[in-house]
């Protein structure tokens, strides 16, 4: 009984996330919706991070970078791809299906509309005959999934061959060159000024028989939990098939495992591939949902958040990992609220990141697998000696007969 206990707890916490929109009526209720999608974003990369450095022992500082990829392929396309039935002529555009494929120009950091030169004088000419559409946002996540997991291939096959603080790195100087570039290049990603993105939901939708607007928080409450769920079934998935079996075999003796037949080049790029494209999907979404993003996204501290999540978490459980993530999200924005002591104010706004740095210490000192991961063991686990014991028992009592 004690085995299920982890397997009941998960489907009550469950329960509760999906009921959680639904029976919190608080005047905050946007600002902690808010919060729980930011948590789930953060969970998804915190899992998918356990997954490459816990499981498969890939130390990476890069995750932030392919992030960063999912989210600015969906932004440009959206920014700057069109579909029309009829061409413009002076735009750059191709045939696609029954459409036209049109690309506008880049719009720098001066312009503040989507429509920009030519379509918008093409649109001009046409006077509201040609329903132009932009690219859709689901379009957009699948590609800017794709281009992540394009990117995390082409990393991995460079990146193989290192171990250890050569792979952290080098990821880490990939992710400060992609700053750089998407900061250099203003005509194309408006640099520090920020890509406005349209919303997850550009025309709304209706769920549970209401519609709710491009800016209400429940649909990309569901979303983001959605694509979480997904992630660890995914990650659940690779982990007891015998890639599972194989990448831990690299964590632990990469050597050893190629002298048992382990094609350890294909397992350490696949690893690699998928845990960044989840990271992309991850970024994609949240882009759309802050409707914004800025080369600030890769900033060093926010891959050192991601880390210490999964740590305090658990390193080696991507579930315990992502359940980190949220907790952790959730009390560093309910910690914000200063308080008086004596009549002096403590300012937790920085109080609050001091006290998160004493738990990743004390956590790194005493719990090297994290807060939450050996809970799920323990009672994973319980009954295991008793249970040995006894077969042994029978065992012997057999060969004795």
């Amino acid at each position: 009984m004690r085995k299920r206990i982890p397997n009941i707890a998960g489907a009550i916490l469950l329960l509760f996330l999906l009921a959680f929109p639904l029976i919190y009526g608080r005047p905050d209720y946007d600002y902690i919706m808010h919060i729980m999608i930011t948590g789930f974003f953060y969970a998804i990369l915190a899992a998918s991070w356990s997954m490459l450095t816990g499981y498969a022992g890939q130390f990476s500082f890069g995750h932030m970078g392919f992030m960063a990829i999912g989210a600015y392929t969906t932004g440009l396309l959206c920014h700057y791809i069109y579909l029309s039935p009829e061409p413009t002529g002076i735009c750059w555009e191709r045939g696609f299906f029954d459409q036209y494929l049109i690309v506008v120009n880049p719009i720098g950091v001066t312009s503040t509309t989507l429509t920009q030169d030519c379509l918008r004088q093409a649109m001009e000419v046409w006077d509201g005959t040609v329903k132009v559409t932009k690219m859709p946002v689901l379009l957009g996540i699948i590609l800017g999934t794709l281009m992540g997991a394009l990117a995390g291939f082409l990393v991995g096959m460079l990146v193989l061959r290192l171990r250890a603080a050569y792979l952290a790195l080098f990821t880490l100087g990939f992710s400060e060159i992609l700053k750089a570039a998407i900061s250099a290049e203003i005509e194309i990603t408006r640099g520090q000024a920020g890509l406005e993105l349209p919303p997850l939901y550009p025309e709304g939708v209706t769920l549970f028989g209401h519609y709710f607007g491009p800016t209400a928080k429940l649909p990309p409450y569901y979303t983001m939990l959605a694509l979480l769920l997904l992630c660890l079934g995914i990650l659940a998935w690779l982990a007891r098939s015998k890639f599972g079996l194989f990448v831990r075999a690299l964590r632990e003796d990469q050597d050893a495992a190629a002298a048992l037949g382990v094609n350890i080049t294909r397992y350490k790029v696949l690893v690699f591939t998928i845990t960044c494209s989840m990271a992309a999907a991850a970024g994609a979404v949240q882009g759309h949902y802050v409707q914004i993003i800025t080369p600030n996204m890769l900033f060093l501290l926010q891959m050192s958040l991601v880390v210490a999540m999964a740590v305090i978490g658990g390193l080696e459980n991507f579930v315990a990992a992502a359940i980190g993530a949220i907790f952790l999200q959730v009390m560093l924005e309910l910690l914000r609220n200063s308080f008086v002591i004596g009549g002096i104010e403590v300012d937790m706004t920085i109080w609050r990141l001091v006290f998160f740095g004493i738990l990743l210490m004390v956590t790194l000192r005493f719990f090297r697998n994290g807060l939450i991961a050996p809970l799920i063991s323990h009672f994973r686990r319980s009954g295991i000696a008793e249970e040995t014991i006894a077969k042994r028992k029978i065992d012997a009592g057999g060969a004795g007969s």
